[in-house]
């Protein structure tokens, strides 16, 4: 029977170590549902950090799925009250999602087609108003600056 050396065995130990586990965690706040969204940030956690680079698939679809259900409440309130808090607040929500994930080479590209036609949608029989697209926008250049 041939030993392994402890070199080699902790070679491969550190080896083992480095695979698989390249996924970065968001951080906790990001998980608990739309209601980070909705605010805008809370605390020290931004929107963009709930968008990590190499995110995992199960993380992703939970961040995603809050996401789009805070642009759908957002929304809803934003149509009824164009120019209002939650019309900035949803291009803020849009914004700031672009900024996270300016630097994760593509993984959330479908999250962010759903959160902005989700962010944009009208029944097919009325356009979102000047208000509404104005506001939306500013909302959105301040989420890319800071959110």
């Amino acid at each position: 029977m041939r030993r392994i050396s402890p070199i080699m065995l902790l070679g491969c130990v550190l080896l083992a170590a480095g695979c698989g586990g390249d996924d970065e965690k968001a951080p906790a706040a990001c998980l608990e549902g739309a209601g980070l969204y909705v605010e805008g940030g809370r605390g020290d956690v931004l929107i963009s950090d709930c968008l990590t680079e190499n995110q995992g698939g199960g993380e992703l679809a939970t961040v995603g799925a809050a996401m789009v259900a805070a642009a759908t409440e957002l929304n809803r309130e934003a149509r009824a009250e164009p120019g209002g808090g939650a019309n900035r607040r949803l291009g803020y929500l849009v914004g700031a999602a672009e900024r996270g994930a300016e630097e994760t080479e593509g993984i959330h590209a479908d999250l962010l087609r759903r959160l902005k036609a989700a962010a944009l949608y009208s029944p097919a029989d009325r356009s979102p108003s000047a208000t509404f697209l104005s506001t939306y926008r500013r909302g959105v250049e301040a989420g890319r600056r800071q959110g």
